[in-house]
């Protein structure tokens, strides 16, 4: 039964395209010398509206890589897309970053820098538009703007919260 999960999970893996944002060695100080392990930040997403990322401290490159997309697969969530782009304006801020999403016209592409772009391309979004008002690191950037898209809200839940119509949710 165990390894059934676990083939269950691994396919479920192989569905999703990984970005590795960044992947640093960091040091702490101990007693005996310097402890060195790698920082990783990844990015996961099927293009379909699920999106996540997650981090990983590990001894060496290649497993803190891998402990991020084990965090990213556990930290999906969706983002309602309608015509390629976003439904409405966002805001999203972490720590001293903040960023607004905007929604954009067909064709316009993604116009968006940083990590949040990857994001954005990872979940399936192609046309949308961004703007960072601050951003102090690329993590509290990604974080930013992750929290601005799960404030995301598609029109038929909008409507089934207010208890009307969807024509009513567009015409006012």
């Amino acid at each position: 039964m165990k390894e059934r999960k676990k083939l269950v999970n691994n396919s479920i893996q192989d569905e999703f395209n990984y970005t590795t944002l960044m992947s640093k060695k960091v040091v702490k100080v101990i007693k005996g010398g310097r402890r060195m392990r790698f920082f990783a930040l990844v990015v996961a997403g099927n293009k379909k509206g699920l999106v996540g990322f997650g981090t990983g401290k590990a001894e060496d490159v290649q497993a803190s890589i891998e402990k991020a997309k084990r965090a990213a697969i556990k930290n999906l969530f969706r983002i309602p897309i309608i015509n390629k782009t976003i439904p409405h304006e966002v805001f999203g801020k972490y720590n001293g970053s903040k960023i607004i999403f905007f929604p954009a016209s067909s064709g316009t592409g993604i116009k968006v820098g940083g990590a949040a772009r990857v994001v954005c391309e990872s979940a399936g979004l192609e046309d949308v538009m961004s703007k960072y008002i601050r951003r102090n690191s690329k993590p509290n950037g990604l974080r930013a703007a992750i929290n601005a898209l799960m404030k995301l809200r598609d029109p038929i839940s909008i409507a089934k919260d207010r208890g009307v119509a969807l024509e009513k949710v567009f015409n006012g």
